[in-house]
């Protein structure tokens, strides 16, 4: 509080008028009032969990006056001010607090962890980092729609440690997108002090090593916050470019309720005290005769009893029902999956040709399709799938990006929400691990927690028998078949990749496509020359016979085909999955209890695999029916390793007769 009857903050009015200081003024004490009612609540066991922005508030409400309601801003925990000033209800965000139906996730993720189309907020997920480069795909699709609109995202100064920060700046600076990167400095990344964040003077430094502009402001003043952050959207708005804004605040409260202060010294809680951004501005709007202590009893009354009665509407709303076929059904966005069919015309060629042609046409139906991937552009990627797409689309729907799979598939995401589809390459499947975290966090839980489809194919060129070693060789479709919410596909034919590919790209949902580099150049096939589709999910019955049923795909396809025709006395089922998520669970079952005999092969290692998942089913499903018990066949627990010998050694191939004629004999 202050104890000066002056304000410690030197104000500039500009050439803002009194109603739109008091608006301000209006918009910051909303907020504060909520919180203080939140933590009342809090130590009532109303709501669970409370981040205070309490002494940042200038910050959020001065940002979001700046935006045009129709431009995207992605909050923070601490950006209360974002929300009231967007003038979203009370009652859904106290719904959305409370866990209850009104709010925003339906019960299923709390405090700001939601977006809004309706408002054009993005908010947060606890690995705080991911939204950045989300921001980044927002102001892409600005960019390529020409709407000429800016985006704004928070971070805070500890969030400017995660690598995500620097992939998002550095992917904002070469492709100059129209985004304001707001760092809240507060000076405390939950206990841990800048000095121990980081060495430069200022975070607004950064922006010099990014080739971007950037600028400190005092971010408890709120008419220099607002007016210089209207002055630069509306530059940005006029030439896209990325700024980084640093603002210079504090917080009053913990990084959350239960952490509490103690670790503030308290010389600088008093000085900080002394800035509140709204104590100042109340004091100066009362000594420039513009706000009257009447008003301001109006004002507080007013917000006090909107408050109450938007609570009350919460706490009348009857809780959540669980209902498990609710929670299923809202795993993925609905996808009404129409066949396409082709026409009568085939040519002969390799799967690699497959997926170009199947890529490069759901371009041309497509019209606003992305692709994204390092060396995809003129170089036509490692493999050469998409060589010629330059000349053909432009190098705005098909982008070489900078070395930084995580920002790459953030932007995906940023495009999704714009309305974009996209398709991201990785160079490798195994350098998803520098991606993983926005993929199994971000794309994969969106829309169940707030209704956002993730419209992005991920591409994934795996698998051994190339002598490329640990970090080339990997399949590692288990990582993704754990995760709920994603789609995971895995053809091993030039047909069936082709028209799953399509059909991945038409899904709203983000879907993992791994793509065997020993089979790019090594299998062909007859495939329609025109664009078709094939459904997601359903496995594909290659021989037909009654010893026993072999389960596998991708190179074990290919492995088992060889074995069979190694051993024509063999009468066996032979299953392509094709689709290992959602996986035609019907047709396992359906021929195991025709056969009474499993063998699963996969290439992957085998603890932890989905043939492990696949025998369990089985076994739940299938026990009264079988006469031995199954089988699973899978290369060594071991990383992949590079020469051909030890190569060799490694896959599950070189196991497979020897299993497949055991389990015959059982």
């Amino acid at each position: 509080m202050l104890t000066s009857t002056k304000s410690l903050i030197a104000y500039d009015k500009k050439n803002l008028d009194n109603k739109m200081l008091l608006s301000l003024y209006k918009k910051m004490l909303k907020p504060r009032m909520i919180e203080e009612k939140m933590l009342i609540l809090l130590r009532q066991g109303k709501i669970s969990k409370w981040f205070s922005g309490i002494g940042q508030e200038a910050i959020s409400i001065g940002v979001t006056m700046a935006m045009q309601k129709d431009e995207y801003i992605l909050p923070m925990h601490r950006n209360l001010g974002v929300f009231t000033t967007r003038e979203i209800p009370l009652y859904r965000l106290f719904s959305q607090w409370q866990g209850k139906a009104n709010g925003f996730t339906k019960g299923r993720d709390r405090s700001f962890h939601f977006g809004t189309q309706e408002f054009n907020i993005i908010g947060m997920i606890s690995h705080l980092g991911p939204q950045l480069g989300v921001a980044d795909g927002i102001a892409l699709a600005s960019l390529l729609k020409n709407k000429n609109q800016v985006t704004a995202v928070f971070t805070g100064e500890g969030g400017t440690s995660e690598g995500d920060f620097h992939e998002a700046l550095n992917v904002a600076s070469v492709w100059q997108l129209p985004v304001m990167f707001c760092v809240e400095n507060n000076g405390y990344g939950l206990s841990t002090p800048t000095n121990e964040q980081y060495r430069c003077k200022d975070i607004a430094d950064r922006g010099k090593g990014y080739g971007m502009e950037s600028f400190i402001l005092d971010g408890n003043n709120i008419i220099e916050v607002y007016t210089k952050m209207q002055k630069l959207a509306a530059s940005i708005r006029k030439r896209p470019r990325p700024i980084l804004i640093e603002f210079k605040t504090f917080r009053m409260r913990g990084h959350e309720e239960a952490s509490g202060t103690k670790y503030v010294p308290k010389p600088l809680m008093e000085e900080w005290a002394k800035k509140d951004p709204i104590e100042n501005f109340q004091t100066y709007l009362r000594d420039q005769k513009i706000l009257s202590e009447k008003q301001e009893v109006t004002i507080k009354e007013t917000i006090k009893q909107e408050i109450n009665e938007h609570l009350q509407l919460a706490f009348d709303e009857a809780p959540i029902v669980p209902n498990k076929t609710t929670e299923l059904n809202d795993l993925y966005k609905s996808f009404d999956y129409k066949e396409t069919i082709p026409k009568a015309k085939t040519e002969k060629i390799r799967l690699i040709d497959a997926i170009s042609q199947g890529l490069k046409q759901s371009m041309e139906k497509h019209k606003d399709l992305v692709i994204m991937g390092q060396d995809i552009a003129e170089y036509g990627g490692v493999f050469k799938i998409t060589e010629g797409f330059v000349k053909a689309f432009g190098k705005d729907r098909v982008r070489n990006t900078p070395i930084c799979e995580s920002a790459i598939v953030e932007s995906a995401m940023g495009l999704s929400i714009a309305g974009i589809k996209s398709v991201v390459e990785m160079q490798f499947a195994d350098f998803v691990t520098s991606g993983f975290n926005p993929v199994v966090n971000y794309l994969a839980k969106s829309y169940y927690r707030w209704n956002q489809q993730a419209d992005i194919v991920v591409r994934m060129p795996c698998g051994g028998g190339v002598a490329a070693g640990p970090f080339h060789s990997q399949t590692n479709e288990a990582w993704f078949t754990k995760t709920p919410g994603l789609k995971v596909i895995y053809p091993a034919f030039p047909y069936d990749a082709k028209g799953l590919l399509a059909t991945a790209i038409e899904d709203p949902n983000p879907v993992l496509f791994f793509e065997h580099k020993a089979l790019y150049r090594s299998i062909r096939q007859d495939v329609p020359t025109d664009y078709y589709t094939l459904p997601l999910g359903k496995a594909s019955m290659l021989k037909d016979g009654n010893d026993i049923t072999i389960i596998t795909y991708g190179a074990g396809v290919h492995w088992a085909l060889e074995t069979l025709d190694a051993n024509k006395n063999i009468s066996a089922d032979l299953i392509d999955l094709r689709s290992l998520q959602p996986l035609d669970t019907e047709a396992i079952f359906n021929s195991v209890q025709k056969t009474g005999k499993a063998i699963i092969l996969q290439e992957d290692s085998l603890f932890g695999g989905i043939a492990s998942d696949i025998s369990s089913l089985i076994m739940e499903n299938c026990f009264e029916q079988l006469d031995a018990p199954v089988k699973r066949v899978a290369s060594m627990e071991t990383p992949i390793p590079f020469i051909n010998q030890l190569e060799d050694q490694y896959m599950a191939k070189g196991k497979f007769e020897d299993a497949l004629l055991t389990l015959l004999a059982y």
